[in-house]
């Protein structure tokens, strides 16, 4: 009997986890720490950092912080109509420690260089309030697709969040970086390596 009842508060104690990992994940991930991995948000002027940017970059950009509703088809109608640029596309989530403390470094770099490469968001497993209130704590001058279906996960094998694809500017994937970038400058070599 005693084995019994080992067991069975063993298998209540895994439901109870499994359960509350779930409802995390379901609810945008507000059971998770918001401050984990909480670096400063640059402090970057979008408009001015970018007022170079060719036609079909400046419409992009003038989405900054959109959230587009669609999965994997939205993503492929925007890598078409980025065609003839390459084009970074990051997935995230802003119940994502890892996401939160690479962000500020998408900032930069996307000021930085957006005057030549596409960038993209992908959103996945959130609600639109929580991706929402990241943005704001952390805004990018480049709209996301949002992904709640992981659809864009399974379409390109990524194991987690977040991730990098990088296509080039025929809209083929040249490289998928799985994982954060722990550094801005390993951000800018894998720009310089695949983004062309």
């Amino acid at each position: 009997m005693a084995r019994r009842t080992k067991i069975l508060v063993s298998v209540v104690a895994i439901a109870a986890v499994a359960g509350l990992t779930v409802w995390g994940i379901a609810s945008g991930g507000e059971s998770v720490d918001p401050g984990a991995g909480n670096p400063e948000s640059q402090a970057i002027d979008y408009e001015q950092a970018l007022a170079d940017a060719p036609p079909a970059l400046a419409e992009l950009y003038a989405e900054g912080d959109a959230l587009i509703p669609g999965g994997a088809g939205e993503l492929q109608s925007q890598l078409d109509r980025l065609a003839g640029y390459p084009v970074v596309v990051n997935v995230w989530a802003s119940w994502c420690g890892p996401c939160r403390a690479e962000f500020p470094d998408f900032q930069q770099v996307s000021a930085d260089r957006g005057d030549e490469v596409a960038f993209l968001g992908v959103d996945a497993l959130d609600t639109d309030p929580a991706a929402e209130n990241f943005l704001e704590e952390l805004p990018l001058p480049y709209p996301s697709v949002t992904d709640p279906d992981e659809q864009v996960k399974r379409e390109y094998g990524i194991r987690g969040y977040p991730a990098t694809a990088f296509f080039n500017a025929d809209g083929e994937l040249v490289h998928l970086k799985q994982g954060p970038y722990t550094s801005r400058q390993d951000l800018e070599g894998d720009l310089e390596r695949y983004a062309q």
